[in-house]
């Protein structure tokens, strides 16, 4: 890339260079064939190459001179004359030339890229690559950044690289001006690098996320790929080339809003658990059970329409197409107006749900229908994240906000793998199960959304407890890893939520369950409790305390009083 750089540069200046070499020779040639005089004024010969030369370079660059080796002749002051326009004209034209270069916006990209490129290639902790600085990139860029997780970023819009960089972060992001669905580009962002953990598709193109996600399963297999989409057809192709999790917005709030029309307290867990962590917990839904009104149908509405129907709601769609290709009650209009709205029964109806991709018309809908029926239940799409000031300011009951929802998805996938996991086992839940276990979970964080972690107990993530039971075959039950380490009578505010041993799944261990080297496990709680629980995993004199309740102290100290133990014992004998 230096290289690059540096013969980009000789390319574009190869004109007023060759300029300025052309000004030199023929002065320093002129000098060496105009006859001087001597101190008496007779005639004497022209200057030599090293004279000329070594006159022609300081008085080219600064036009003060003195004159060298002797008093010029009249000849030889009239062409130094010329020499001195000349070397301003030569000079002036290189410098503009050279400004000219330094303002190129190619050539800028060029430096930055090269800069970037130094950069990524030094990082030494684990970071993730996110192509897409959007709405979605940035609460993403934020979140990861608020947990000490490096960022490499790819972004094409200059007005968000202006935006990131404003943010305050508390590590530097290192971000690439150019477009994701490049391998070359996912490459300078260090899609080979060895601390690299993975590839987040964030972009709001389609097309753009299939081509990383394909790019990066091709070139670096073993990296996790979270990708987004809006089409049901792209989320296919990428499932079937193996990318690990594909979050469609639309699909994944059309799914949570049937199972809270059929399971609430289901959704009300998975809420929990996908929510941001440390943020106030969301308020409960619980969206009732009876006649329904969408309005719009494009990629949203038929999510929601095929979900709802799933559940056998019944469903009365409001939209401009005069006939639409499922079999399904159909009103011709938009909803924004109150004819619409009332031929499709909505003073009957239990919810509403406004689908549109306009914000302002979803909001209308939603006004007008509320006027219609006071008691209704309103669900409203919100496009934009930039119009939180109104949907704040009229306050639906459920609203659908596509960046949070990717977001929330995609750091509940990265910080805690094992969550897919477990919530594929919560859909087999019965409603009691899932109460009492969101109860827990509101509970255990004082209001706030838990941190999910999980761990596994091998030398590199907890090496005090796999070392205990690995090399010493000692026996670690699983509550002794919810032990306060500052008082190990007292619980840590975590709760364990899914352990994986051999392939098998144990949810929600108990506390006497025996753990094993190798066993995964998924946990919840606040952050002060991980990190907690972390110097018992990773310190074995914590370790010793959190199991015996005695407090281990340092070698020298455990190696005196080794050394006072036999001559007690033998002075007791």
């Amino acid at each position: 890339m230096n290289a690059s750089v540096f013969f980009l540069a000789l390319r574009r200046m190869r004109a007023p260079l060759i300029v300025l070499i052309v000004i030199y020779a023929v002065s320093t040639l002129g000098l060496t064939l105009i006859p001087g005089v001597d101190a008496e004024g007779r005639p004497a010969p022209p200057m030599s190459f090293f004279h000329a030369f070594y006159f022609v370079s300081y008085t080219a660059s600064t036009i003060g001179f003195g004159e060298l080796p002797g008093a010029f002749s009249e000849a030889q002051r009239m062409w130094v004359t010329a020499v001195i326009f000349l070397s301003v004209i030569g000079w002036s034209y290189s410098i503009i030339s050279l400004l000219t270069l330094v303002q190129d916006r190619g050539f800028q990209q060029v430096l930055l890229s090269g800069r970037f490129v130094r950069r990524v290639r030094h990082l030494g902790e684990p970071f993730y690559i996110l192509c897409g600085c959007g709405e979605t990139g940035l609460l993403i860029a934020r979140a990861l950044d608020r947990d000490g997780v490096r960022v490499v970023a790819i972004e094409r819009s200059e007005a968000r690289i202006q935006e990131l960089e404003l943010e305050d972060f508390a590590a530097d992001i290192l971000v690439l001006g150019a477009d994701a669905a490049q391998p070359q580009n996912l490459l300078l962002a260090g899609l080979q690098h060895r601390s690299c953990r993975g590839v987040l598709a964030m972009t709001d193109d389609d097309g753009v996320n299939l081509a990383v996600a394909i790019a990066s399963r091709l070139i670096n297999p073993r990296l996790m790929v979270v990708a987004r989409v809006a089409s049901p057809s792209v989320e296919r192709n990428m499932m079937s080339f193996g990318t690990h999790y594909v979050v469609n917005h639309f699909e994944k709030f059309a799914d949570h809003l049937a199972e809270a029309i059929h399971s609430p307290n289901w959704y009300r867990l998975v809420d929990i658990l996908t929510g941001l962590a440390g943020q106030e917990l969301p308020a409960r839904h619980d969206p009732p059970a009876g006649d329904w009104v969408v309005c719009g149908y494009g990629r949203f509405g038929q999510a929601v329409v095929r979900n709802l129907e799933r559940q056998g709601v019944s469903l009365t769609v409001i939209s401009p197409e005069a006939e639409l290709p499922i079999d399904i009650r159909h009103v011709v209009g938009l909803g924004t107006e109150a004819e619409p709205l009332r031929a499709a029964g909505i003073e009957s109806a239990v919810g509403i749900v406004a689908a549109g991709d306009n914000d302002t018309n979803n909001l209308s809908i939603a006004i007008t229908a509320k006027e219609l029926n006071p008691d209704l239940f309103v669900v409203v799409r919100q496009n934009r994240v930039a119009n939180q000031v109104l949907f704040d300011a009229y306050d639906a009951d459920f609203t659908m906000v596509p960046s949070r929802i990717v977001a929330r998805e995609c750091l509940a996938l990265i910080t805690s793998p094992l969550l897919s996991r477990f919530l594929r086992l919560v859909r087999a839940w019965p409603e009691e199960r899932a109460a009492v276990v969101g109860g827990q979970l509101e509970q255990l964080c004082g209001g706030r959304v838990p941190l999910l972690w999980g761990v596994r107990l091998n030398a590199a993530e907890a090496p005090a407890a796999h070392r205990l039971l690995m090399i010493e075959e000692g026996a670690i039950r699983l509550g002794i890893l919810r032990r306060d380490p500052a008082a190990y009578q007292e619980a840590l505010p975590l709760l364990p939520l899914l352990l994986v041993r051999d392939g098998r799944d144990h949810e929600l261990p108990a506390d006497e369950l025996l753990l094993q080297p190798g066993d995964d496990l998924l946990f919840a709680g606040t952050r002060a409790a991980k990190l907690a629980q972390n110097l018992a995993l990773d310190n074995r004199n914590v370790l010793d305390y959190v199991l015996t309740g005695r407090d281990a102290s340092g070698w020298l100290w455990q190696a005196l009083g080794l050394a006072r133990q036999p001559a007690a014992d033998s002075g007791g004998g």
